[in-house]
């Protein structure tokens, strides 16, 4: 895993949080308090402890604080890189998420150390849409819950997304698409500072 992915979580915390809620997490996963470094490849275990030390200094479960991560990763106004490259997914919400499963294949073209899990959505046609990730990786759908709910925001979409287990014991996500224009979406243009 690239430390990359721990400093955009060390980033949240302090954010959210306050830099006294990162220390105690960094004293608790056993890292240094300014953290690892970006570019290095860390083993992939170190995130699940980094994730347990949050929830135990934080008092929240895990999922809901990845889940919040998540969001902050799409709509931090310090992460707008970020939402502009998952904008180009598509016009719309449900375009967007027929790209998804090209996102880790597009993230591996700008930095091939970050591996991230394989991702398959299934869409049913009816409004409803599954997405898995392959290997499962719980972390990693829990964060991912929280940028689809960002990105739904973003589009203008009123969706609900919700983990469930799959009959292979595999953590899933449903997305049900209520109104795919329920609101206004947040200004988007191909070029940043253009609306």
């Amino acid at each position: 895993m690239l430390g990359l992915v721990i400093r955009a979580f060390q980033r949240f915390v302090v954010d959210t949080y306050g830099a006294p809620a990162w220390e105690a997490v960094a004293h608790r996963a056993g890292l240094p308090v300014q953290g690892v470094e970006a570019m290095r490849v860390y083993p992939d275990a170190l995130a699940a402890e980094v994730a347990a030390a949050a929830e135990g200094v934080l008092g929240r479960p895990r999922a809901g604080i990845l889940e919040d991560f998540g969001t902050y990763l799409v709509s931090h106004p310090d992460r707008q890189a970020l939402r502009r490259l998952l904008r180009f997914g598509g016009g719309c919400f449900r375009d967007f998420l027929a790209s998804v499963e090209e996102l880790p294949g597009r993230a591996r073209l700008a930095l091939p150390e970050l591996d991230l899990p394989q991702v398959e959505i299934d869409d049913a046609g009816d409004g409803r849409l599954t997405l898995a990730c392959r290997p499962p990786v719980p972390e990693v759908i829990h964060v991912a819950a929280g940028m689809l709910r960002a990105m739904a925001d973003d589009y203008g979409a009123l969706v609900v997304v919700d983990t469930a287990e799959g009959a292979d014991g595999a953590t899933r996500l449903t997305i049900d698409l209520l109104d795919a224009r329920f609101a206004a979406a947040r200004p988007f243009a191909l070029v940043a500072g253009v609306h």
